[in-house]
């Protein structure tokens, strides 16, 4: 079934700003990495209903494949280009071409220690005690711009060998016709290390509109004078420069993907948005994934302070739901959950146990003492609409944990449903407080996929065995139970798959004649 009407719904949710765009398929891998100027036009240009007829053999298919799709926010293109290049590196996204090779952007470094320091083109940041500025993503206009710098600045090119070397005079000239200090047959070593300094500074951006406005002033003087060549030298001096020294963050990983989350100042809009009697420093986020009618899996993650709490991230797999039933799914892992931070807090305080205390506040009392093995969360959001919520509300209430703030997110229109409330609330885009949630909603997404697609392969592995002759559901149990993985079992001789229960000798031979 075609995602294209769902996502092409989506398209008033997307910013008109620059950023970077992530298509995934239904197993939540990535697929295809992009860039744009206008995020909402790109975007949207691909689920137009006449863009897969017209559209190549591997566009067709990138529209068959992809699910789902997420969109990051930067200043400008400059950071646009660094942030695909970063991403599709990382992922090798299948349906990426350009920039899947081991190409990279211009990177400059120097080597500051060195007693006449120079500028060097790399690609690649090493951990040799350089000091490294970039990357750059218009590198001729860095070629040129370096140049220039060399040449103002009076850089060597190539730092002398010995001190007899044609270098000194060379760059002593340059000096003295800039500054007018007189250098015969050599640089001072202190005056050509401020130089370097001064240098390094504008390829980091400071004093970049302050040489930008000084060439323009020489520019316009060159035109009034009728020197026609040197203000085009002079023209094509502050492009380059402005390309290169434009203001751009650098992402070292995915986890540098800008999502313009500033935890403190989010956290209390949120807090606000929602009417919470304090910010919400402990959220924790559902959601359930399906792939076939008989496997589903849910995932839980926790924030702390706005930022992801890896290790307090948990995995379901649905026991007690046949098929597929988001709600029952949703309300057996909020039951389990919070059952286990009842039961292992009551486990741990026993003389609270008959306590007269409303549940919830008891609770949180225990987390402020410290005295609560798991904290109980600020805020527990659902990823879905109203069914979803009250699912999972029913199960907080039966706990006595009616008390504990709980929201469903519905991701289409990214509406915000409270228990109990037909009303929907909606925060502009742009809001920290709904990147905040979009974030831990993805993430949560993120990790039930991720767990659904391994416990698909495993599946897939142990199938093999239903195709061995001689295997029955019992002895494929046995075999899984007593080894662990196909693998293993692929590993282990026949006197021990012999000493399996329900296994013969005759069935042990089959067994290793038909995986190896």
């Amino acid at each position: 079934m075609s995602k294209i009407p769902e996502l092409r719904a989506r398209m008033h949710t997307v910013p008109l700003k620059p950023g970077v765009y992530i298509m995934r398929d239904r197993l939540g891998h990535v697929i295809y990495v992009g860039k744009a100027k206008m995020l909402r036009k790109r975007l949207g240009s691909y689920f137009i209903p006449s863009k897969k007829k017209r559209a190549d053999l591997k566009t067709r298919a990138l529209l068959d494949s992809v699910w789902d799709f997420e969109t990051h926010t930067v200043r400008n293109e400059e950071e646009a280009l660094i942030l695909e290049e970063k991403l599709i590196k990382q992922y090798r996204p299948r349906y990426n071409i350009a920039l899947k090779d081991d190409k990279r952007y211009f990177l400059v470094k120097i080597d500051l220690s060195a007693k006449y320091p120079v500028f060097k083109l790399c690609r690649i940041r090493r951990g040799d005690g350089y000091k490294y500025f970039g990357p750059f993503v218009h590198g001729s206009a860095l070629i040129a711009t370096l140049d220039w710098i060399n040449k103002e600045f009076g850089i060597w090119t190539q730092a002398p060998k010995e001190e007899g070397d044609p270098a000194y005079k060379e760059v002593g000239e340059v000096l003295n016709r800039r500054y007018g200090e007189q250098y015969v047959g050599e640089v001072s070593e202190d005056e050509y290390r401020e130089r370097v300094n001064d240098a390094c500074d504008l390829l980091n951006g400071k004093g970049r509109r302050g040489n930008v406005n000084r060439l323009k002033e020489e520019m316009d003087v060159a035109a009034q004078e009728m020197d026609f060549e040197k203000a085009a030298e002079l023209r094509d001096v502050i492009d380059n420069l402005e390309k290169t020294t434009i203001k751009a963050r650098q992402f070292a990983h995915a986890k540098s993907i800008p999502t313009q989350v500033l935890p403190a100042e989010d956290l209390a809009e949120l807090g606000d948005y929602l009417r919470l009697p304090r910010a919400p420093g402990i959220m924790e986020c559902f959601d359930i994934s399906n792939v076939s009618s008989t496997h589903s899996v849910a995932s839980m993650v926790r924030f702390l302070n706005g930022a992801p709490d890896n290790s307090n991230y948990r995995r379901y797999r649905i026991k007690t739901v046949d098929g597929q039933d988001d709600f029952a799914s949703m309300a057996e892992v909020v039951r389990r959950r919070y059952a286990r931070i009842l039961q292992e807090s009551m486990k741990a305080n026993p003389e609270h146990a008959d306590s007269q205390e409303d549940l919830t506040e008891l609770l949180y009392r225990l987390r402020a003492e410290g005295s609560s093995p798991i904290a109980l969360p600020d805020l527990v959001i659902v990823d879905g609409g109203k069914g979803q919520l009250s699912a999972a509300y029913a199960e907080l209430k039966k706990m006595g944990l009616h008390n504990v703030p709980i929201i469903g997110l519905a991701k289409q229109h990214e509406e915000i449903f409270f228990p109990g409330n037909s009303t929907s609330l909606r925060i502009a885009h742009h809001q920290g407080a709904l990147k905040l949630m979009q974030r831990i909603r993805d993430e949560a997404h993120r990790y039930a996929n991720l767990y659904n697609e391994l416990l698909l392969k495993q599946r897939m592995r142990e199938s093999l065995l239903d195709d061995c002759p001689g295997m029955t559901e019992l002895r494929k149990n046995a075999l899984l139970k007593k080894f662990g993985s196909i693998p293993k079992l692929k590993k282990a001789t026949q006197k021990e798959i012999e000493a399996t229960p329900g296994i013969g000798t005759l069935t042990a031979e089959k067994i290793i004649h038909f995986l190896h």
